[in-house]
C-alpha cells in the first residue's frame, strides 16, 4: 500500500512542473521552458510490456523533435534487465541509485535556538530563498531558479526561509497532494551548516503539516548521510528501492551532484 502512495505522490509532484502525457507503457513528462531540467523532461516506465525498441524509438523521437536530450527514469526493473540491455545497445548511458523512502511517524522535541527565525517565502523574501538554493550544486544551480519560480506560483507548494542572526541561510518546501505531503529542497548555505538549523526548520514545518491534517508526510533523501539527518527529526525509513537513470547525452545525475 505504501508503494501506491509513493508512486501517486511522485507522479503528482512531477506533474506540478511539467506536462504529463499518458502512453501505453507509462508517461512522457515535458517542460519545454526548462529543457535541461531532468525531472521535468523524461520518460517514466510503469509497464515493461511491449516491444522495447519501439518504446525507445517513441521516446527518442519525442524528445529529439523538441531538442531535448532523451532520458528514462526507471523503477521496478529488476525482472526486466533486457530493457536496460536495449538502452545500452542504443547508446544510452545508465546509472543506478539506491533510494530510501522515509515517513514521519514520531514527534521529536528539540530545544529552540534563540537567534533563529522561520517564515514563509513571499514576494518580499523570495529572492533571498532563491539565492540560497542556487548555491546548492545538487539542485542544479541556475536550473533551480526557474523551478523555484514555477513552484512558488503553484498553490500546492509552501516554501520556508530560516534566518540565523537575521541572515537568510536555510530553506525548504513542502508539496501537498490530497492527504500526502512531501518535504523537498532542504538547503543550507555551506558556512552555516553544522549549527542544527535543518532540525529547527524541519521541526517548524512538521507543526505546519500537522495543522493541515495530512495523513502521511514523506521525504526522499538523496544519500545515507541525509537519511540520518531526517531520522533525527522523526522520519523512519520504511522502504529502500532501486532506481535507474538512462540518458542519451549530457551529464549524469551523479556528475551534477558532484559538481562535475
Amino acid at each position: 500500500m505504501n508503494e501506491h502512495y509513493i508512486e501517486a505522490l511522485d507522479i503528482a509532484y512531477i506533474s506540478s512542473f511539467s506536462t504529463k502525457i499518458k502512453t501505453s507503457w507509462g508517461y512522457l513528462f515535458l517542460n519545454e521552458n526548462q529543457p535541461d531540467y531532468y525531472d521535468a523532461n523524461h520518460a517514466h516506465i510503469s509497464s515493461y510490456l511491449g516491444n522495447y525498441n519501439e518504446i525507445v524509438d517513441e521516446v527518442v523521437s519525442f524528445y529529439q523533435a523538441r531538442n531535448i536530450i532523451p532520458r528514462f527514469y526507471l523503477s521496478q526493473y529488476e525482472n526486466n534487465e533486457d530493457f536496460i540491455t536495449v538502452l545500452k545497445q542504443r547508446g544510452f548511458g545508465f546509472e543506478e541509485f539506491s533510494n530510501p523512502v522515509q515517513l514521519w511517524n514520531k514527534k521529536v522535541e528539540i530545544e529552540k535556538i534563540g537567534n533563529v527565525t522561520i517564515e514563509e517565502v513571499t514576494l518580499e523574501n523570495k529572492r533571498e530563498a532563491i539565492d540560497i538554493e542556487c548555491q546548492i550544486q545538487e539542485f542544479g544551480c541556475s536550473i533551480r531558479e526557474k523551478a523555484f519560480e514555477e513552484e512558488f506560483s503553484n498553490p500546492n507548494y509552501t516554501h520556508y526561509l530560516l534566518r540565523y542572526d537575521g541572515v537568510a541561510c536555510s530553506t525548504a518546501c513542502v508539496f501537498y497532494h490530497n492527504k500526502d505531503a512531501r518535504l523537498e529542497s532542504v538547503a543550507t548555505i555551506e558556512s552555516y551548516r553544522g549549527k542544527g538549523l535543518v532540525g529547527q526548520l524541519i521541526h517548524y514545518i512538521q507543526k505546519e503539516v500537522e495543522q493541515k491534517q495530512i495523513e502521511r508526510f514523506w521525504v526522499l533523501p538523496i544519500n545515507e548521510r541525509v537519511e540520518k539527518v531526517y531520522k533525527k527529526s522523526g522520519f523512519e525509513t520504511i522502504l529502500n528501492f532501486k532506481t535507474g537513470h538512462a540518458f542519451l547525452g549530457g551529464k549524469s545525475v551523479e556528475e551534477i551532484r558532484n559538481g562535475l
